[in-house]
């Protein structure tokens, strides 16, 4: 049964070496298994792959996106790795400075090298 089996994200890259480069260094992640046709990455005790295709970088929503303690810290240290927050100012979703506030948790967005929408999200207390 599914309800057994680990899930994990596939995030698509056009460019693997460029891919790579983003999620090791950029990021901090941790390749775990490299093959011809994907990349497996880990983070939080999670894993997810990237896999070369020429559709890279054409979902208008988010492919991934980690919880963390601290969105502000984590913003803080992403931008000093060269990381750039997406702004929104859409109907249900609007940022300031990177972040939009909702009841249950504040939330930032970013492209990965590839054009991916990644995001962060801290859960409210409560």
């Amino acid at each position: 049964m599914l309800t057994d089996a680990p899930v994990q994200a596939a995030i698509p890259a056009s460019d693997m070496e460029r891919a790579k480069r983003f999620y090791r260094d950029t990021l901090g992640l941790t390749i775990s298994r490299e093959a011809e046709d994907a990349v497996q990455l880990e983070s939080g005790g999670a894993k997810f792959f990237i896999y070369p295709t020429s559709n890279a970088g054409k979902a208008p929503h988010t492919l991934a996106a980690w919880f963390v303690a601290d969105l502000d810290a984590e913003m803080a240290d992403l931008r000093g790795r060269g990381v750039t927050f997406e702004n929104y100012d859409l109907p249900g979703l609007k940022t300031v400075n990177g972040v939009a506030e909702f009841p249950t948790m504040r939330g930032a967005w970013f492209k990965d090298s590839e054009g991916n929408i990644l995001g962060v999200s801290q859960p409210r207390e409560g």
